[in-house]
C-alpha cells in the first residue's frame, strides 16, 4: 500500500484524474434531487444512504430508487433547467489547473448522464470523458428503466471504467476522487484514492482512506508544490 507521501507524488504526476460527481464535484446527490422534484424525496434519500454506506449492491439500490421515482424525460429536463446542480467550491479551479498541466479529467458517476453532462459542460470536460447511467424513456417521455449494460450501473463499475481507460489510453497513473464506498473500491485499479468530505462525510470512507480532504484547495496546493 502506498504511503501518503507516495500518494501525493502519484497525484502530482497523474496522467488522468477521475472524479465522482454527486456530493463530490457537485454539492448534492442528483438522484435525491430528482426524487424531491418528483415528490418521493424522503424514501429515496434513505435508500441512497444505505447504498453509499455499502450495505446493499449499487444496482439493487438504483433499481429500487428509480422504481419509486419513475422520472419522465420532461421532469429530468425541468430539474436541470429549474434546479441546476451546484458546483462544489474549488472544483472549477482544480479542473482548470489539471487541464493546464495536460492531465485528462473524467467524470465517473453512478448518477445520470443528462445531469452529469450538464456538469461536464460547466467544467470544460468533453462529453466523451463522462461515464454515467443512462435513463431510458418511452416515445411519450415516460420512464422506461435504465441502461443496465453501463459499467456504472454495477457495484465495482467505477473500477471497470478505470481499467478500460488504462487499456485504451495507456495511462500509467490514474487517481480516483470521491466521497463514497463505490469510489474507494475503484482503487485498485486506480493507483490512488483521495476521499472527499467537503459536502458529506461517509464514516467508512473517512476511516479507511489514507488521504482524506474536505476542500479542493488542498489538492490545488499540492499541484503548486511543483
Amino acid at each position: 500500500m502506498a504511503s501518503l507521501l507516495e500518494m501525493k507524488e502519484i497525484f502530482r504526476n497523474a496522467d488522468a484524474v477521475c472524479f465522482d460527481v454527486d456530493s463530490t464535484v457537485i454539492r448534492e446527490e442528483g438522484i435525491d434531487e430528482l426524487a424531491k422534484f418528483c415528490g418521493v424525496g424522503d424514501a429515496v434519500a434513505e435508500m441512497t444512504r444505505r447504498a453509499m454506506g455499502g450495505t446493499v449492491t449499487f444496482k439493487a439500490a438504483l433499481t429500487a430508487r428509480l422504481g419509486l421515482i419513475r422520472p419522465s424525460y420532461e421532469q429530468v429536463q425541468k430539474l436541470i433547467s429549474d434546479n441546476p446542480p451546484q458546483l462544489t467550491p474549488g472544483i472549477r479551479e482544480l479542473v482548470s489547473r489539471l487541464h493546464q498541466r495536460g492531465v485528462q479529467v473524467f467524470l465517473v458517476s453512478g448518477g445520470f448522464q443528462s445531469i452529469v453532462e450538464h456538469v461536464a459542460s460547466q467544467l470544460n470536460i468533453p462529453t466523451a470523458n463522462v461515464f454515467a447511467n443512462r435513463l431510458k424513456f418511452y416515445f411519450n417521455g415516460e420512464y422506461a428503466g435504465f441502461d443496465e449494460t453501463q459499467p456504472t450501473a454495477e457495484s465495482g463499475g467505477k473500477g471497470k471504467v478505470i481499467t478500460q481507460l488504462k487499456e485504451q489510453f495507456h495511462f500509467k497513473k490514474v487517481v480516483m476522487i470521491g466521497d463514497g464506498a463505490t469510489d474507494m473500491e475503484a482503487c485498485p485499479p486506480a493507483d490512488c484514492f483521495i476521499g472527499f468530505g467537503g459536502n458529506v462525510i461517509r464514516k467508512q470512507v473517512k476511516e479507511k482512506a489514507k488521504w482524506y480532504i474536505t476542500h479542493f484547495d488542498e489538492l490545488l496546493k499540492e499541484l503548486e508544490e511543483r
